[in-house]
Parts: structure tokens; sequence; C-alpha cells
């Protein structure tokens, strides 16, 4: 019997279809340990540009100030994004700890897009004004204020998220850290705590994801099929889960397709559950003999062969 689903027949698959989905689980592999860059990626030179701006700015961070760091920010707007990552928040984070303590609204979506900047363009100074600049000031002297007071007491089982070596007592231990380093025993320990590589693998995950969709949406245009290719996040009318495409279009699919590249079981299975509900979806807008449209999956998942097959 053949070992891979895509070496059998229709009817080796239907006939034993739990070995098959076995052999592919058994068979996948993560590709975590080389990543795409992505255009937004900051290689470590230019990181530590801005921190040494920052820390120009703020005279060895003895003047972690507002004043002192806007100008620098607009400067040199990766000094925003070493800014952040001293306090260990996500743009988002940034946004709701900021809107939580200042006059100033600061919804999540423009943290990300001022952090996105500053990435694209992390040396060339930026210009703000009114909303912006209002958004950015409050965002900057959030992260000052919390730098300065360092992480509060809290309850017995719990850890406040500014309770690491460099931001616990304030602005001491930022310059401390600064001055002599870190141990690299805690350095070690901080990255597990945080999940190396993590904000930057959340930010290029729909590149990975791409390389399936693309080849999906070149195949639809090649053969002039009309189809609506959905945006992340996108809320469609009908589809609480959103597909990757709609055949011909959302107002009338006769098709959805679901395009996801997997590369561990987990993952895998989750895909399996989301497809699932489409077809769900389908049936409750038709009937369980003639669904409203068809659910077309294309789950592509990355193998390792025996020695002898490559």
């Amino acid at each position: 019997m053949p070992k891979y689903p895509f070496e059998a027949t229709l009817v080796e698959l239907q006939s034993d279809t739990d070995a098959y989905i076995d052999s592919v689980f058994s068979c996948l592999e993560s590709a975590f340990l080389v990543l795409p860059k992505g255009p937004g990626f900051v290689d470590y030179g230019t990181f530590e540009t801005g921190y040494e701006a920052l820390k120009k700015a703020t005279a060895g961070f003895t003047r972690v100030t507002s004043e002192r760091v806007l100008p620098t920010v607009l400067a040199k707007p990766v000094t925003f994004v070493v800014l952040r990552t001293m306090l260990g928040f996500t743009p988002p984070e940034l946004a709701y700890v900021t809107s939580g303590s200042n006059d100033v609204r600061v919804d999540q979506g423009f943290a990300r897009a001022w952090d996105r900047r500053a990435r694209l363009s992390p040396l060339e100074a930026l210009a703000a004004k009114g909303t912006t600049m209002a958004r950015l000031s409050a965002m900057v002297d959030t992260a000052c204020r919390l730098l300065k007071e360092g992480a509060p007491t809290v309850g017995a089982g719990l850890i406040h998220r500014l309770d690491k070596a460099d931001t616990k007592g304030g602005l001491p231990g930022v310059r401390t850290a600064s001055q002599i380093g870190v141990p690299y025993a805690m350095l070690l320990y901080e990255r597990f705590l945080g999940r190396p590589f993590a904000a930057h693998r959340d930010s290029v995950s729909e590149l990975v994801g791409d390389v399936v969709e693309t080849a999906v949406e070149d195949e639809l245009s090649r053969n002039r099929i009309s189809s609506r290719k959905t945006k992340r996040a996108e809320s469609i009318p009908g589809f609480d889960q959103v597909p990757d495409f709609l055949v011909p279009s959302e107002h009338n699919p006769s098709v959805v397709i679901e395009a996801k590249l997997t590369e561990d079981d987990g993952t895998a299975r989750d895909k399996v559950t989301r497809i699932q509900h489409l077809r769900k979806i389908a049936e409750d807008r038709g009937s369980r003999k003639h669904p409203a449209f068809q659910v077309l999956v294309l789950l592509c998942y990355v193998l390792i062969f025996e020695a002898e097959r490559l």
C-alpha cells in the first residue's frame, strides 16, 4: 500500500483513510529555524543605533522624559521600537496602557501602524502633527512614566510585566543594565519568558502563509476565474470565519477556497476544524444534499522524506 495520500488512488484512500492521515501527521516538519525577514525586519545594527540615540538623548537614562525622548523618536523612529522593547510591550499593549492612563485615546491600529512606519524607515526622520502627534506623544509619555515607576507590588501568585531585571526597580535598574550589562543567565531567562523571535514570527506569519495563497491566486487568474481574495481580519456578512477566496464573489459564492500551509499536527488539526466549520456554514445556507457553495481545501504540509526518497 502506498505510504502517502498523494501516492494513493481514491479507492485506496477511502479504504484506510486514518492510516493516510497518520502518515501525514508523522512526517510534518516545522521550519521555525529559518524565517523570512519581511520588509519590516530590524537588524541588530539598526536596533543598536536607536538604542544609543535613546541613551544619549536621556543622558544615560538619567533624564527619561517625553520632552527628551519624543524628538529622538521622530528623528530616528527605531527609537520607538527600542522604547517599547524595554517595557516588553507589543504596540497594541502600549496603546492599551496609554489609553487607560492618559486623556488621549490611542487605538491599537494606530500603534501598529506607527510601529510599522518606524520599522520600515528606522533611521529616516518622520513627521507627525495634529492627532498623530498627540497620540505618539501620549505613548512616549506613558512609556517614560512606566520606566520611571518600575514594577509595583502585586498579589501573591501574580507577576507584573515590568518585573524584569532592568525595569523592576525603575530607572536605576535600567541605568545599571546599560552600564555593566546583564548577566547571561538572566538574559537567557528573560528570552525564555518572552519566546525568542516571538514578535517577529507573528509579524511574518502572513508571509509564510502567502506561499500557498499566491499560488492559488495565480492559478485563478491564469484560468480567468472571477474570484475575491479576502483580507486579514476582514468581516463578510454570513461568514464568522472568512475563507481565503470566494468564487466568484462574496455576494453569490459558488465555491470558497481555504488555502493553508501547516508544519505540525496541532496546526493541521486546527485547520481541519476551521474547514469543517466552513462546510457547516455551506450546509446551513443550503441543504445537506445541496450546500449553498462548495468548500475547496488546499492544505499544504511540509514532509520529512526518507533519505532514499530525496
